[in-house]
């Protein structure tokens, strides 16, 4: 849980309700003194070859896993994640930095056009200081998965990280600047909303990066367009999980409860509504149901646990009326559907049943450990209940005919689509999503790109 007030943010731990520490918020005038450090940091660092660039991803690295296991308990202590998952992030963001240092190079290399002779070329040039607001789902793989392709075309990095794991983003600082990376070219600020204005129409913070709700992710779009500067934004979504009657039921539903309940089921990608086809909609279900009532909650440091705690305590109170009023408008619940009693942050991992596209779980996006399971009366109606919502960021599809989970991928609104597989966010790949869940992509080439002037260099053009 965070609470804030006007002059500081308190940060509990969501497994026990104890508190960890206070963090002040930012004057303006540190705000300011922060944008100015990263800025002319940036200046320096944009001036180096990328190679050189590359080399510090390398470090940063290895330093990650110098200091895997202080960040993964610091990152459980702070949001609840289960220590095994937590290690899971660490480790997969020290990947990242390696991936983007060995392929990075050559996306940012000079790219001949289709003008005769290299007449025309385009350069990959950095754009300045990019202000990135993030979340507390992933409190380290959010950050490096903006910063690392960020930080290689040559930005400075500006992070307004959740209040409640700043103790995490304060030790991100410390690693990046230990693995040799110049003083200020990852920055971190403790900003209030009016700090994250105050950055936004700053002259020296040329681009935002944001990933969170839609409603904040809207404000803070509409600033960076006020003040006419690029923005990107993952919002969230509720993806559809897709398992059609000539589906492998067995490994449709061991992926049904990995990409619902991981992280206690606090991700943005995660499978939400399970569209399942009617002929085998009985059968999944009581399978999904055994499953899911198999897991072990409890404490994350408790390396048999999959699922822990909820990061905040309003997000859990909120979560249950969710699941209250979709149980009020005609859904059935099949397991779970309580706060854990305690002084935890616990809440049951939930199934709910018969879920229709007018109710509360289908129509919002339900960020925890609940899965909302409605009946499909064949691809087709797959594919209408998939495209009906507000967001589109992925979906997947379980079936035994690979040509039709092809042509319906063609069909579905969002932004990745997995056949056969949950969603899941890789260097290789761009991820973002279309709708309410955003727009812009991160990783992959597209990622590098998106903070990157992109220029025209046209030589001895006559006429």
């Amino acid at each position: 849980m965070t609470i804030t007030n006007l002059t500081h943010a308190i940060s509990l731990n969501p497994a026990s309700a104890e508190k960890l520490a206070e963090y002040p918020f930012d004057t303006s005038t540190q705000v300011d003194q922060a944008i100015a450090a990263c800025f002319s940091a940036g200046k320096q660092w944009g001036a180096l070859q990328v190679a050189q660039r590359a080399d510090k991803l390398r470090d940063l690295g290895n330093a990650l896993r110098e200091n895997l296991e202080q960040l993964a308990q610091l990152i459980s202590q702070e949001m609840g994640k289960p220590i095994k998952q937590a290690r899971g992030e660490v480790a997969k963001s020290a990947s990242l930095c390696d991936w983007y240092a060995e392929h990075g190079p050559a996306m940012l290399a000079t790219k001949p056009t289709l003008v005769p002779d290299n007449q025309a070329v385009t350069e990959f040039r950095p754009l300045g200081t990019v202000l990135a607001v993030m979340p507390w789902n992933f409190p380290l793989w959010q950050v490096m998965r903006s910063a690392v392709p960020v930080m290689l075309a040559g930005n400075s990095y500006l992070l307004k990280h959740a209040p409640n794991v700043m103790g995490s983003a304060y030790l991100i600082q410390r690693i990046v600047t230990a693995a040799g990376f110049p003083q200020g070219v990852f920055t971190v600020i403790n900003a209030s909303n009016d700090g994250v204005s105050q950055a936004i129409t700053d002259s020296r913070v040329a681009a935002v990066t944001f990933t969170g709700s839609v409603r904040a992710g809207a404000a803070i779009g509409a600033q960076a367009g006020a003040a006419l500067k690029k923005s990107v934004l993952e919002l969230g979504g509720s993806d559809p999980f897709i398992v059609l009657k000539d589906a492998d039921l067995d490994q449709a539903v061991k992926a049904a409860v990995a990409g619902r309940y991981q992280n206690s089921g606090q991700v943005c990608a995660a499978a939400k509504r399970f569209i399942i086809e009617e002929a085998i909609a009985e059968a999944f279900t009581a399978k999904f149901v055994a499953a899911v009532e198999a897991l072990k909650t409890g404490t994350p440091d408790d390396e048999d646990n999959y699922v822990g705690p909820m990061a905040r305590f309003d997000l859990r109170d909120e979560l249950h009326a969710q699941v209250e009023a979709t149980l009020a408008e005609g859904a059935v619940l099949l397991s779970g559907g309580y706060k854990v009693p305690g002084k935890g942050n616990f809440y049951a991992p939930t199934v709910l049943g018969n879920v229709q596209p007018h109710m509360t779980a289908f129509r919002q996006e339900l960020f925890g450990p609940v899965a909302a399971v409605s009946v499909a009366r064949d691809a087709d109606h797959a594919v209408a209940l998939a495209n009906d919502s507000d967001f589109g960021l992925s979906a997947t599809i379980y079936s035994g005919d690979e040509a039709l989970a092809n042509e319906i991928a063609s069909r579905l609104e969002c932004g990745g689509v997995f056949i056969n597989g949950y969603s899941a966010s890789d260097p290789r790949v761009a991820f973002g999503g279309v709708k309410k869940s955003g727009y812009g992509r991160e990783l992959s080439v597209y990622g590098l790109h998106e903070f990157c002037n992109i220029q025209t260099v046209w030589k001895n053009r006559q006429g």
